[in-house]
């Protein structure tokens, strides 16, 4: 199991990340204002279900990493939050120019709801970003003693941390497939909120690197 501090930082990135409009929500957004709110439920639990697929094929290729090498394993977690920096100062300097964007649905096609939520999945399993995402992203939070960690626990933090991602950014979707476009002009109105938001959730990014970075050299020196 990943201890408290991991699932803890995982649930507050997520949620950093889920917080600030992005191409899923307006994914979401889309199929509701396009379609109807149950299309746009459909299509944030396809998102979901593709981001948890992606947590495991995760967890199942980088549980073995974990075990063939401690150089390699201590580059990822350096690279991870190296990521994190650079997602939330990524946030930071595009918060007044993605603010001063206009929300608003795209036409889609209207569709079964089945069909809807199995686009859903198949829109975050064939997004290279995400995969890139999920590959950069959970390392840093894994701890490993060769001693007392095995292949098997380390596969399960991964695999449980993993899950939490999509679990984090599901209330958003439903939030927006609930409210569809009063969400939209909610948003469009309330620009200082939006750039706000950015700044605190690049913030939170960034300050999660750099308490896993100080960790990591604490352990380094002792």
């Amino acid at each position: 199991m990943p201890p408290l501090d991991s699932i803890l930082a995982v649930t507050l990135a997520g949620l950093a990340l889920s917080a600030t409009p992005g191409p899923s929500m307006l994914y979401v957004l889309s199929r509701t204002v396009g379609q109807s709110r149950s299309a746009g439920f459909a299509s944030a639990l396809g998102l979901c279900l593709g981001g948890v697929l992606l947590a495991i094929a995760t967890a199942w290729g980088l549980g073995s990493v974990f075990m063939t090498s401690d150089e390699l394993v201590l580059a990822l977690k350096y690279l991870g939050a190296a990521y994190l920096v650079w997602l939330g100062l990524g946030m930071i300097r595009e918060a007044r120019a993605n603010a001063r964007e206009d929300l608003a649905a795209t036409e889609v096609v209207r569709r079964p709801l089945a069909h809807i939520m199995w686009q859903g999945v198949l829109v975050e399993l064939l997004n290279p970003k995400t995969v890139l995402f999920f590959a950069l992203f959970l390392p840093p939070f894994v701890t490993q003693d060769r001693g007392t960690a095995g292949a098997g626990d380390v596969t399960l933090q991964l695999l449980l941390l993993g899950i939490l991602v999509p679990l984090t950014a599901i209330p958003a979707d439903l939030v927006v497939a609930w409210m569809g476009g009063a969400m939209a002009r909610v948003l469009n109105e309330s620009r200082k909120a939006r750039e706000a938001m950015a700044w605190a959730a690049g913030l939170v990014l960034i300050g999660i690197a750099a308490s896993l970075v100080w960790d990591r050299l604490q352990i380094a020196f002792t």
